[in-house]
């Protein structure tokens, strides 16, 4: 398949990653993590996130997700989150099915929640006939392409703690929003307070392998086995914490978010100067674009040119997102295909 804006999962693995799982690749390893690459994962863990955190890699960021709710609450509990969260809109029940807790959704301005938001789900607390929220949820970058502040973030935080929450970010973008912010990956987590991470690799080139991060001193306890429970403790995890390390011992990271978000402010660039009728639906703060086009047939025509997915099949909403690997030329070609279809 040629390049697309569907998603930066469909794009390649990064040729240093590959590099770093052929390396990996040579002779034999104590299984389940008891290798030199995951004791190297577990170090750059301390020194990307601050001495107190402890990392566990996994296979998907559904399971990061689903893993961090099943150590931190229990099925009576709920978890406070965005109307879009992928918790709640992309990953067919699991965190509901695998924990027993209840999803309590947010509205949002711009894909963001805040702590005046979350508040209205605290009337019932301290009730048995309600569900007792222990979890704030905050995707950064948003499912709508937009990036909490740090400021923004130590609200949300200090509004979790204030009543005995815990703040969980699913990162599957986190890497876009802190090269959006121009800040280090400790400034937008644990130096804030906040807890538990789920942190993404796949978007940012790796193979298949995502983290739970423990941001705060023992929260992590036990949670080996929480885990081995989910069917995630890989038996060769050698070959996804050498994709961890590869990412974030350096700058990998930052060139792949930074690139990403460079060529989403391209593409909107082009798309003011050549379609200006056309509106751009949130600010584009990370690597995501939400367009809306005059129809449904235009958008289809487009998608058949090249592929991306629909947002909103109602109001002919397109999403676009942009990867570590877009060619600035795929761009204006793209862009020359959709002046086209709307002349």
């Amino acid at each position: 398949m040629h390049s697309t804006f569907a998603s930066d999962n469909f794009a390649p693995v990064h040729p240093e990653v590959m590099a770093a799982i052929q390396k990996a690749n040579l002779g034999h390893a104590i299984a389940y993590g008891a290798d030199p690459w995951t004791e190297q994962f577990n170090q750059v863990i301390k020194k990307v996130f601050g001495p107190s955190a402890e990392g566990f890699v996994v296979f998907n960021g559904t399971a990061a997700n689903v893993c961090s709710i099943q150590q931190t609450l229990s099925s009576w509990q709920a978890v406070i989150c965005s109307t879009a969260a992928h918790i709640g809109t992309d990953e067919c029940g699991a965190p509901q099915a695998a924990t027993g807790c209840t999803l309590l959704t947010a509205p949002t301005v711009n894909g963001k929640i805040t702590p005046e938001a979350c508040s209205a789900f605290l009337h019932g607390n301290g009730n048995q006939h309600h569900v007792q929220p222990g979890l704030i949820s905050i995707t950064q970058s948003t499912e709508l392409g937009t990036v909490y502040t740090i400021d923004e973030m130590k609200k949300l935080v200090h509004f979790a703690h204030q009543h005995h929450m815990l703040l969980h970010v699913d990162g599957a973008r986190l890497c876009n929003a802190a090269a959006s912010l121009g800040v280090s990956l400790q400034a937008l987590t644990s130096d804030i307070g906040v807890d538990i991470l789920s942190l993404g690799g796949t978007k940012m080139g790796l193979m298949g392998a995502e983290a739970v991060v423990f941001l705060q001193a023992g929260l992590a306890k036990d949670f080996q086995f929480v885990r081995k429970q989910q069917m995630q403790l890989a038996s060769k995890m050698r070959f996804l914490s050498a994709q961890m390390v590869a990412l974030l011992d350096g700058d990998l990271w930052l060139r792949n978010a930074s690139h990403a978000n460079a060529m989403a402010k391209l593409l909107e660039t082009k798309l003011r100067t050549h379609c200006p009728q056309l509106p751009i639906l949130y600010p584009v703060e990370a690597n995501a674009l939400f367009v809306q086009l005059p129809s449904m047939d235009i958008l289809q025509r487009l998608q058949k040119k090249s592929f991306f997915w629909i947002w909103d099949y109602e109001k002919a909403v397109a999403r676009w997102m942009t990867s570590w690997d877009t060619d600035p030329a795929f761009v204006d070609t793209f862009i020359a295909e959709l002046k086209c279809l709307i002349r």
